[in-house]
């Protein structure tokens, strides 16, 4: 492996992760996300404060984001599937850390269940209607999104261990580092969701 390529990957992939994609549709409305609800650039915060359209902007901006590093990583580098389970999770890190936000950002669920996808489509499309069925029923967008990761993470274990043929190791080292990063950008919801205040998604 040429490590120069992963390293070179990872760097480009934290860059196009910490495109703020929530905060540059907010402002095109004239609204700094960042002072709103969460202050989180991501989807559900931007539904809230602006509503469905920009919203579903938001999502798909975030979503590509963590695909294109990781196809960057993957199809024009050649670094292999570390290289691209690394660029995904460096795409979530600067998703949820834009160092173009002064660290701040989202919570990645979009962009994590997308790079699962890019990744292994076999984990990836199962684990995104298991979220969505998740969000609906609860409305909990950090549940989702932490279904999205978490379940991604054993999801990706599982079919390792019973379909080795349709998996690679190397993803599960994207699957524990965005596993983290929610996880860790999630630790307030985390915390309203036990003390049962956490608010749910009511507007579309």
């Amino acid at each position: 492996m040429e490590w120069h390529k992963v390293v070179f990957a990872v760097a480009i992939a934290y860059l196009i992760g910490s495109i703020p994609i929530g905060y540059l549709i907010g402002r095109a409305h004239g609204v700094n996300i960042l002072q709103h609800g969460s202050g989180r650039t991501g989807g559900t915060n931007v539904l809230r404060a602006l509503g469905f359209g920009p919203a579903a902007l938001t999502v798909l901006g975030d979503a590509l984001k963590a695909a294109a590093a990781i196809a960057l990583a993957r199809h024009i580098l050649l670094t292999g599937e570390l290289g691209a389970a690394l660029a995904g999770a460096a795409a979530i890190i600067g998703h949820n850390w834009s160092v173009f936000l002064k660290f701040r950002g989202g919570a990645g669920g979009m962009s994590t269940a997308a790079g699962l996808i890019a990744l292994n489509a076999y984990v990836g499309v199962p684990m995104v209607v298991i979220a969505a069925i998740v969000f609906y029923l609860s409305r909990y967008a950090s549940v989702a999104t932490l279904t999205a990761s978490v379940g991604g993470l054993a999801a990706l274990t599982v079919i390792l261990l019973a379909f080795p043929a349709v998996a690679h190791w190397e993803h599960l080292v994207y699957g524990f580092l965005t596993s983290l990063a929610c996880v860790w950008a999630l630790r307030p919801n985390i915390q309203r969701l036990l003390a049962g205040t956490e608010r749910r998604v009511t507007r579309w």
